[in-house]
């Protein structure tokens, strides 16, 4: 690969990618979950759920590949196997299929854990004034942590 030369430093750059790689691993792993549950909810809340779920994956489908390409633009190689993602990932998978209200909020745990990661990765971005970076973490967790908030409202029984 030619050198980069974007004006942030070879190290920060690594620094940089390996932070977006457990982010990617979680998005991924995210996506995943809810496709998964897009396909296997029932209940009461089928329809409202199942519609609900699709926007979801289909918004995580287009976010791994914002996240990879920011790596690719960086100078560094993304993870694209299983492997590499569950080695990455801190979202757990579903055991079996859950009732729909199990469902949401695994769902609500793995959008404020992908929320924790891109939080994570502020230190390195601002250290190399990476702004770009900056940035995509900044709407990532806008997203996210409006998706949980919307899964928590489903889940309140007052």
């Amino acid at each position: 690969m030619e050198k980069v030369n974007i004006g942030i430093s070879e190290s920060d750059r690594k620094s940089i990618a390996e932070g977006l790689a457990r982010l990617l691993a979680d998005t991924y792993t995210l996506y995943l979950k809810t496709h998964n549950f897009h396909w296997n909810v029932t209940g009461p809340m089928f329809r409202t759920l199942h519609i609900m779920f699709e926007e979801q994956y289909t918004e995580l489908a287009t976010a791994v590949d914002t996240i990879a390409e920011r790596m690719r633009a960086i100078g560094h190689y993304a993870p694209g196997s299983y492997r590499e993602f569950a080695k990455l990932s801190s979202i757990p998978e579903a055991d079996g299929v859950p009732a729909a209200e199990d469902m949401i909020r695994q769902l609500v745990e793995a959008q404020e854990t992908v929320v924790r990661t891109a939080r994570s990765l502020f230190p390195a971005a601002d250290k190399a004034a990476d702004e770009a970076t900056a940035d995509l973490l900044t709407q990532r967790m806008q997203l996210h942590e409006k998706t949980a908030w919307m899964l928590r409202a489903l889940l309140d029984n007052k």
